[in-house]
């Protein structure tokens, strides 16, 4: 799978383990392009980059990851290496939606939801998943409207709302699937007072060909509330954090006899310009 969108997970001072440990508890894993800096991993096919500076935050479950397990003994698998060091949201066990579920934080604070179904609930095994709480409880709906519309090869695949027997708003979404660029993830509201929102700890990297999808999606996300942040990165009216790179800078950035250039120019910048990079 050739993601043009994944997550970034901010891991100050431990992402080299962390991908080791990441690889280990899944399988299916590779190294990637590595620096010191950033490590970017391949799980089950599936691109992850893990940023060893940058904001002060910390991962919180405001984004998880919904792990697409096929068997009982699977889930059990990545369950008890994942709860080492790491602690429990909701307990494994059985549950209406999932014969075989659990929520568990894990040592680095990155949250995974490990849902045991068939296959074909979802054509990825890790999507992320996005919990809106707090003042922005209640924008699910809107949000994943929003990227639908933004992002090509995207759509949504299904929302479920509360019912009064959840105790719950009827007019927040319980449950939703959608699809932006060909990156699966999920969406839920949650009025409960849980002590957290969205941060920056975990963002969504957007890699893009040319300057103009640069300049569309930078404006679109920055606009209603959102703001610009520096280095590429944005937050958006919901809260989420976005960087929006091009799809050349691993190449810039690995040439040692440009990647000092690069970098000094890229952290002058907001929006990023491809051109200004490569003239660097």
């Amino acid at each position: 799978m050739k993601n043009l969108i994944y997550p970034c997970l901010t891991l100050k001072g431990k992402i080299a383990e962390a991908s080791d440990f990441y690889i280990q508890t899944f399988g299916d894993g590779k190294v990637g392009q590595t620096s010191p800096f950033v490590i970017q991993i391949e799980l089950s096919g599936q691109k992850f980059m893990l940023l060893n500076d940058g904001p002060s935050s910390t991962p919180n479950p405001a984004i998880s990851f919904m792990v697409m397990c096929e068997s009982g003994e699977e889930t059990e698998k990545y369950w008890n290496k994942l709860i080492d060091g790491g602690s429990i949201l909701m307990p494994l066990d059985s549950y209406d939606w999932s014969p075989k579920y659990g929520w568990v934080q894990d040592k680095y604070d990155v949250s995974w939801q490990l849902y045991t179904g068939d296959k074909p609930d979802a054509p990825q095994k890790f999507c992320p998943t996005l919990m809106f709480t707090g003042a922005k409880v209640g924008e699910a709906a809107n949000a994943l409207h929003f990227y639908t519309k933004l992002f090509p090869n995207s759509n949504v695949e299904g929302i479920m709302k509360y019912s009064e027997a959840d105790g719950e708003n009827v007019d927040f979404v319980k449950h939703a699937q959608f699809t932006i660029n060909g990156l699966v993830a999920m969406a839920m509201d949650s009025s409960a007072d849980h002590r957290f929102g969205f941060n920056d700890a975990i963002s969504l990297v957007v890699e893009c060909e040319t300057q103009t999808e640069i300049d569309k999606y930078w404006e679109q996300l920055t606009a209603n509330g959102g703001h610009e942040v520096a280095c590429g990165w944005l937050t958006d009216q919901y809260g989420i954090s976005w960087q929006i790179i091009p799809k050349a800078l691993g190449k810039l950035v690995s040439d040692p006899e440009r990647s000092q250039r690069v970098m000094g120019a890229l952290m002058k910048m907001k929006k990023l310009v491809i051109a200004d990079l490569e003239n660097a």
